[in-house]
């Protein structure tokens, strides 16, 4: 099997609170291959019903798990868990040991930002995702 095709639409997400559950079902709806992984087995519910993709409890700082749950052939992941520390040293790992092409990671704090300078990965704030749509809908604007 060439590498191409087992890196087709094939998506890792890491934390299955709203963001990771929303992100999973979304991609699962558009035909993409997902696969989750939470601490938590009940965060499942969150996924909708039409989810189709893989689900794996437990620890994602364990790299036989991720190696488990495909991180060899992923194109995309996404690290959405509560911890801004563990998100960080998941994005590094995905990135120095497997060579992820595509690493979205979720921070609370910007400041963490720097310790991903140099990895080409891209970091999603919540709050300031927040902060933008409520200026949109309030018609006014960043400074």
């Amino acid at each position: 099997m060439k590498k191409g095709s087992l890196l087709k639409n094939k998506t890792l997400i890491i934390g299955c609170g709203r963001l990771g559950a929303s992100i999973a079902s979304k991609d699962s709806a558009s035909g993409k291959n997902v696969i989750v992984i939470d601490r938590d087995p009940n965060s499942f519910e969150l996924l909708s019903d039409r989810f189709s993709g893989l689900k794996f409890t437990g620890d994602a700082t364990d790299l036989s798990l991720l190696e488990e749950a495909f991180i060899t052939s992923t194109k995309d992941i996404v690290v959405a868990t509560g911890d801004d520390n563990i998100n960080v040293f998941l994005a590094q790992i995905a990135r120095q040991i497997y060579n992820v092409p595509n690493i979205y990671v979720r921070l609370d704090d910007p400041s963490l930002e720097i310790l991903l300078r140099g990895l080409d990965v891209h970091a999603i704030y919540p709050f300031e995702l927040s902060l933008d749509k409520f200026l949109l809908v309030r018609g006014g604007k960043r400074k």
